[in-house]
This record gives structure tokens, C-alpha cells and sequence, in this order.
């Protein structure tokens, strides 16, 4: 595998590991990512995962001799085919990362960069320091913003102008800023962020797993819907939940003054 797993009990730990080149994404990692987070759609006994890089940095984004002197080859062949493909092929990443039903804790530290970047925004939450740079690069080789879904989710995150700032320009945010516009959920100081980013998919894991799936997925399904209609999909999925093991644990637990022991049903 050309990233690092491993599993800490009910969490699983996804850590890109070329720290000496700030763990660029290669064509191989790629795949077998996206293969990692659809083959977890099948892995009830992992209940949340850790996405971060080895070293001092997160990620720098697509490995400049693996794929970006590839494509320019594929460009100067005319092979517009092979170039479709690569682009289809780093979205479905992103597809996979957003429907694997596992909440995504991203742990950013240093650079975030380019396709590291969309790795950080397409997880569900994100941990960073002040000392992470966040960008979205595309800008600076000649490319758009539109790149693995960003100009559908960035905006979600940060709001649609502070989105086209960063997409238009390139720029980085340090990590005050990133947490400031929303893009990070909390700050941590370097030497802490793995423990509190582990820590916190842990409670999830500890939580009512499917009823976090269902959150996840209404948050995905929700994005296009009318108002009118996302209250009733909430409706079904709420009334689905109260069919789960779960929803009664917890009610009793309430009853006898103790904390409930969630199974994930």
C-alpha cells in the first residue's frame, strides 16, 4: 500500500507517508484510497477513521513526476481520452471518501496543498495547527478550481465568496484563518493534534454509528433538495432510526441515570 493503515480499535488510521517529499498523492495512491474508503462501506467494525499525513505536513498535493509529467505527455499526444480518465479517476476518491459511511476526521499539520487540499475538505471534519497552509493550487499550473468537486464543496464550507477567493487565486490560508472562515473545526498545537483527532473519532465510534451514517448521507443527499423535500427525507430517515437498537439503549440508559453503550444498530 503506498499510504499507512492501521486500526486502534474501533478507528481506523489512514496516514500518507512520503514525509521527505511532504506526501505528495501518486496515481497508485489514489486508487488504492478510493478503493480503502469504498471497501469500508463493509467494514462494520470500523466506526470512524483518521486521515492525516506522516511528518510535519499533511499532504502537497499530485506528485509532480508521477502525474503532472504525465498528463503534460498525455496534452502533447492529443490523448484528451487519458486525460478524462485521470480526472474521473482522482473524483471517484472524493466520491468514495463522501458516500463510505464512516465519519472522515481529518488531522492537518503543515502543507495542505492541491489534491491534499480536496483530501482535507472532502473529510468530515478537520483538526488543524496554526502553522498549516492550506491551498488549492490548481491556479498556479493553469488549471480551474474545478477540480475533485471543489467549487460544489468548498463553498459549502467557507461560503461562496471566500471559496472563490481561494479557487481564483491559489492562495494560502494559515491555519488562524482556515479555522476563522470555517474550514478547520478547532485549532491544536502540533504535538497534540493526532491524540485530539484520534480522540475525537473515537468518541464518534463510541456513538450511534448508524445513526452518524445517516447523518452523513442526508448531509451529502441534502445539498440539491428543496427545503419541503429534505424535511420529509429527514422524516424517513429519523423514523428509520427510531426502528434501531440505539434509539431504545439510549432510553433506557436516560431512565437508569447512566450513560448509554451504543452498538451501532
Amino acid at each position: 500500500m503506498h499510504f499507512g493503515w492501521r486500526i486502534d480499535g474501533r478507528v481506523a488510521v489512514v496516514t500518507l507517508e512520503r514525509p521527505a517529499r511532504k506526501n505528495p498523492l501518486t496515481l497508485e495512491s489514489y486508487r488504492e484510497l478510493t478503493d480503502t474508503f469504498v471497501a469500508l462501506r463493509d467494514a462494520p467494525d470500523v466506526r470512524a477513521v483518521v486521515l492525516t499525513g506522516a511528518g510535519q505536513n499533511f499532504s502537497s498535493g499530485g506528485d509532480v513526476h508521477d502525474i503532472i509529467g504525465p498528463l503534460v505527455r498525455m496534452k502533447r499526444a492529443g490523448d484528451d481520452a487519458g486525460l478524462l480518465a485521470f480526472t474521473q479517476m482522482t473524483g471517484d476518491l472524493v466520491k468514495a471518501m463522501r458516500a463510505c459511511p464512516q465519519p472522515i476526521v481529518a488531522a492537518v499539520d503543515g502543507v495542505c496543498a492541491g489534491a491534499g487540499a480536496i483530501l482535507a475538505m472532502a473529510s468530515d471534519l478537520r483538526l488543524g495547527t496554526a502553522r498549516a497552509r492550506v491551498a488549492f493550487l490548481f491556479v498556479r499550473v493553469g488549471l480551474s478550481g474545478a477540480d475533485m468537486g471543489a467549487c460544489a464543496i468548498l463553498p459549502r464550507i467557507i461560503g461562496h465568496g471566500r471559496a472563490s477567493e481561494l479557487l481564483f487565486t491559489g492562495r494560502a490560508m494559515d491555519g488562524d484563518e482556515a479555522e476563522r472562515w470555517g474550514f478547520f473545526n478547532r485549532l491544536c498545537v502540533p504535538e497534540a493534534l493526532h491524540g485530539e483527532a484520534l480522540a475525537l473519532a473515537r468518541s464518534l465510534a463510541d456513538g450511534p454509528t448508524a445513526a452518524h451514517a445517516v447523518t452523513k448521507r442526508c448531509l451529502h443527499d441534502e445539498w440539491d433538495m428543496p427545503l419541503d423535500a429534505a424535511i420529509d427525507h429527514e422524516a424517513r430517515a429519523q423514523a428509520a432510526c427510531m426502528r434501531g437498537e440505539d434509539f431504545e439503549r439510549a432510553y433506557h440508559a436516560f431512565v437508569e441515570k447512566r450513560a448509554p453503550i451504543f452498538e451501532g444498530n
